[in-house]
């Protein structure tokens, strides 16, 4: 087993009285894929933001190569450029254009030299078939295009770690299969992904280990073939039972 990259101990986020996660703990390895899967509203997409620290936690703690990371530390901005997080919603600047928006952050925060910078992120656009779109405005774009390159934005600050949050939930479902192709990439590269996703068969491909979160608690954890074929929760057979549901029904509807 590779070392430990991601260390979450009882981690504990709350708003107000609202308790969204309730003693999580969990340990990344270098080059591991997972995937958290869950319903609507388990604490998913608050646990990634907790490992970014873009929300306060109210106790346990979340370690990075044994560093601690929290709100208000002096080794908070280095710890952060070494997570990568890729949103639901894009996040790009309107009015800079696509390469701009990729190397922003390598030349202002890691001080690199911008012809390095652009070179590096033309390189990552041909990869991802979108040399030709360097300089257009996001506007522009596709959903699944500015997905790609807000994906290239992460990459580009060479993180340790990469967090995917919904990336394709705002997408329609032609777009979907473009940005995961990505995803699927970066996975044989051997790069260190935690990924958010509703999207099952995905998880299934991508996936070293999938994570069942339900009401702020891990459920479940296992492999993702005896997860999907074998779930040891009855929580879990019902969730997955929903998608099998979903499923069968859109093959009928075609």
């Amino acid at each position: 087993m590779a070392e430990p990259i991601l260390e979450i101990e009882q981690l504990i986020k709350e708003y107000g009285s609202n308790r969204v996660l309730d003693g999580v703990s969990l340990t990344v390895h270098q080059g591991e894929v997972i995937v958290i899967v869950g319903p609507s509203g388990c604490g998913k997409s608050t646990l990634l933001r907790c490992i970014n620290a873009l929300e306060d936690i109210q106790g346990g703690a979340i370690r990075l190569r044994g560093e601690k990371i929290q709100k208000g530390s002096s080794t908070l901005q280095k710890l952060r450029q070494k997570i990568g997080m890729v949103f639901q919603s894009y996040d790009l600047f309107p009015h800079l254009t696509v390469l701009d928006n990729i190397t922003l952050a390598p030349i202002k925060v890691q001080k690199r030299k911008k012809e390095d910078a652009q070179k590096e992120a033309r390189e990552y656009l041909e990869r991802i078939g979108l040399a030709d779109k360097a300089n257009s405005y996001p506007r522009q774009l596709s959903g699944g295009q500015k997905q790609r390159v807000a994906i290239v934005r992460a990459l580009c600050m060479h993180p340790e770690i990469l967090l995917f949050d919904e990336v394709t939930a705002a997408l329609d479902p032609e777009m979907v299969r473009e940005v995961l192709d990505v995803m699927l990439d970066l996975a044989r590269q051997g790069k260190t992904m935690l990924i958010v996703t509703h999207e099952m068969s995905f998880a299934r491909a991508v996936a070293d280990r999938v994570i069942f979160l339900d009401q702020g608690n891990i459920v479940e954890e296992a492999k993702p073939e005896e997860f999907f074929e074998h779930p040891k929760t009855e929580r879990a057979r019902k969730f997955l039972h929903v998608f099998t549901f979903d499923q069968v029904k859109k093959q009928e509807e075609v």
